[in-house]
């Protein structure tokens, strides 16, 4: 793209269309980050108002900022783990602030693009691969809770694939536990979320905590700072260093986690939803923040009642698409082998065995 058009492209992008395919743009980054948003409220003592409010609001300034449909996403990996009950709310929040101080420091001193070389793209597959077989897992013995409303959830799930919707199957089977589990409130009383700063001494540093953060910051290196980078380049010809989303991903989970959000990433699967359901401009990201803080409103009432055997199938489907992710690699017996690592131990170790098999490896092809 030449100079003129580049400069015309930049003056349309910074408007705030309104069409149908911002609405629906939206949707397609809410996917993924609403079944797990819920399923990390329902598991652990975290306020779904709190955690939808922080999306919410980064929604909205990250769309403002970038001016271009960006994506705020739950990190996953940490996400996976407490939903698994592999890291305390404590080691969870804690990893969190960990993950968002190191990013911060990288990003700003520009020193990602010299890391992620290091990392490798058959470790951060393998991690990718690990989490969605650590939350499918999960989901299979929480499905059991009640094996006939699995079931049932699970002929949802099917028949979204079958029309052609199967990125919005998780969506489709969280709408009926929403709805089974308003029903079984009774009645649903908007309310306010309360901001209250989160205790410093609930707080735990172990080594749980160290190695889901190492793990983490490899997805977070490899899907939610450089390939997202490449994504809105290629998209929305934006010029988005992953330094730049690495600092704006710190000082988000710096600010949002001590007022009761989660952590959260920028994620190049967000953005690719966003597109590829017709978001083109930075309104998706306003009428999704809208959207989550509306949903922040009614949440208490609702998650109580959710249906542990409906949130065990959303998380299969979850873990589904992160597998897929997963297996997408170049090198699939270094990135099974982590994957394997990871169910079996935690992301941490799997994270170092990947690191050093991938080095390994390298000099041992450069001998041959």
């Amino acid at each position: 793209m030449g100079t003129p058009e580049r400069e015309r492209y930049a003056k349309s992008r910074s408007r705030f269309e309104v069409d149908f395919g911002e609405v629906t743009g939206a949707v397609g980054d809410a996917v993924t980050v609403l079944p797990i948003v819920v399923a990390v409220a329902a598991l652990t003592d975290l306020s779904l108002a709190r955690l939808l409010l922080g999306f919410g609001v980064f929604q909205v300034v990250w769309g403002l900022h970038y001016g271009y449909p960006m994506s705020v996403e739950p990190m996953k990996a940490l996400a996976a783990l407490v939903i698994a009950g592999g890291l305390s709310t404590g080691e969870y929040v804690m990893a969190g602030l960990l993950a968002g101080g190191v990013l911060l420091v990288v990003g700003r001193a520009g020193g990602l693009d010299r890391l992620a070389p290091y990392v490798g793209e058959p470790v951060v597959r393998g991690i990718q691969l690990g989490v969605g077989l650590i939350l499918l897992r999960t989901g299979v013995t929480t499905g059991l809770a009640d094996p006939t409303l699995a079931a049932a959830s699970g002929v949802v799930a099917l028949v979204a694939v079958l029309v052609g919707y199967r990125r919005l199957a998780p969506l489709a089977v969280l709408l009926l536990g929403g709805v089974l589990a308003v029903s079984a409130a009774g009645s649903i009383t908007p309310r306010l979320p309360s901001l209250v700063l989160v205790d410093p001494a609930s707080l735990s540093l172990s080594r749980n905590t160290l190695g889901a953060t190492l793990g983490q910051l490899a997805m977070t290196v490899g899907n939610a700072a450089v390939a997202t980078s490449l994504l809105v380049g290629e998209y929305f010809d934006a010029d988005t260093s992953p330094d730049d989303l690495s600092a704006s991903m710190g000082l988000m989970n710096l600010l949002a986690l001590p007022l009761g959000a989660m952590p959260m990433c920028h994620g190049s699967g967000g953005v690719a939803g966003k597109y590829a359901f017709g978001a083109r401009t930075a309104t998706s990201n306003l009428l999704l923040g809208g959207g989550y803080v509306l949903l922040a409103l009614v949440a208490v009432d609702a998650v109580a009642a959710f249906p542990m055997a409906v949130l065990g199938v959303v998380l299969a489907l979850v873990a589904v698409e992160l597998g897929r992710a997963g297996v997408d690699t170049d090198d699939p017996l270094l990135t099974g082998a982590v994957g394997v690592v990871a169910l079996l131990t935690n992301v941490g170790v799997a994270f170092v065995v990947g690191v050093v098999g991938y080095h390994a490896l390298t000099r041992l092809r450069r001998t041959v």
